[in-house]
């Protein structure tokens, strides 16, 4: 069968009503996403601003500790709001993928924007350890401390909830921290706690207590960055992908699949054997088939290239082995055909 047929990358090419990716789609997304990071923004600030108060007035280092946190996590929707921004760009010459790895960039920035506020945490809980001083107003900080969970639970909850419909990393990372920072306001009340028992100690030492819980935060959301960004993808997404290719009428066999994240997108490249001695015309219609079935399957997927291959030449191998061995390279331009189809 002849590899040169080829369709569109988008995949609006007959006509199908979901337009997966769009730019419409994007459009709208982004703008539920930067009502999602303003709401996030004005009720961190909010909690922090409060906090920030008492902090001053009660000289509670756990307090202080949370506040620093609640900042920099309201913080941590501005790099976020610029990447939403830079991915709603349509595709270029220059960048002809468009700009959605900037998401990925924005989540680099959020994970040393709560590395950051953990060192500062660390180091006054560690200061007031070492210079041991009450804390004044124990109710005024057991209420900034309520105040803070509640922020953070709010914040929490919407982050997660669009960062799991719109695919982004980053969101669902902001809003898990800001699940566990809801956690971290409560123990603010063990310092109140224990100052109130007599012994001021406590206060510091769940200040380096939050401090860690910090930490685990940013091991967990830099593993989940740094992969996307290294084109990394979930293996249960691939199983996915062969899966749902398999199982369309025609193909007989799923040879390669390979994908990535890009930004809250899903970008996918399946190869599929097929009889050889159908027509070109017909090979395309199973890609078409291939390429519908895995959008409507596969959450999150934008855009997908399906490569199809006679039963005789399968697979990344074989075009590999013989891109070698062939003579004149005519090889090279069929193979760099069969890649554009999708």
């Amino acid at each position: 069968m002849n590899q040169d047929a080829s369709m569109g990358f988008g995949h609006g090419h007959d006509g199908h009503a979901h337009s997966h990716g769009s730019v419409d789609g994007t459009v709208v997304q982004s703008r539920e996403a930067t009502k999602v990071l303003i709401i996030s923004l004005v009720g961190l600030l909010m909690t922090a601003i409060v906090q920030a108060i008492i902090v001053a007035f009660s000289g509670s280092v756990a307090l202080l500790a949370d506040t620093i946190h609640n900042f920099g996590d309201a913080l941590t929707s501005i790099p976020l709001w610029f990447a939403f921004q830079l991915s709603r760009r349509l595709p270029t010459k220059r960048f002809s993928y468009g700009l959605n790895r900037s998401e990925d960039i924005a989540g680099m920035f959020i994970v040393l924007i709560i590395a950051i506020s953990a060192l500062v945490a660390g180091y006054e809980s560690i200061q007031r350890i070492l210079h041991e001083s009450a804390i004044d107003h124990l109710g005024a900080v057991a209420a900034a401390a309520i105040i803070g969970f509640l922020g953070n639970e709010v914040v929490a909850f919407y982050r997660i909830r669009m960062g799991k419909r719109m695919g982004s990393a980053a969101l669902i990372a902001d809003g898990e921290h800001a699940k566990v920072d809801g956690i971290t306001s409560l123990a603010v009340l063990l310092g109140v706690a224990g100052t109130w028992l007599g012994y001021p100690i406590v206060d510091p030492v769940v200040g380096l207590i939050i401090t860690v819980m910090i930490l685990f935060i940013v091991k967990d959301s830099a593993k989940t960055v740094f992969t996307r960004i290294m084109d990394g993808i979930e293996p249960e997404k691939i199983d996915q992908l062969m899966t749902s290719a398999a199982s369309v009428e025609g193909v007989q066999k799923v040879n390669d699949v390979r994908a990535r994240w890009f930004g809250h997108e899903i970008l996918a490249e399946v190869s599929i054997t097929v009889d050889s001695r159908l027509s070109v015309s017909a090979g395309h219609q199973i890609a078409k088939d291939v390429i519908h079935r895995l959008q409507h399957d596969v959450e999150h997927l934008s855009a997908v290239q399906v490569h199809v291959d006679p039963a005789e030449a399968q697979g990344q191998s074989f075009h590999s082995h013989e891109g070698v061995h062939h003579e004149g390279g005519q090889h090279g331009h069929s193979h760099s055909h069969a890649h554009h189809m999708h």
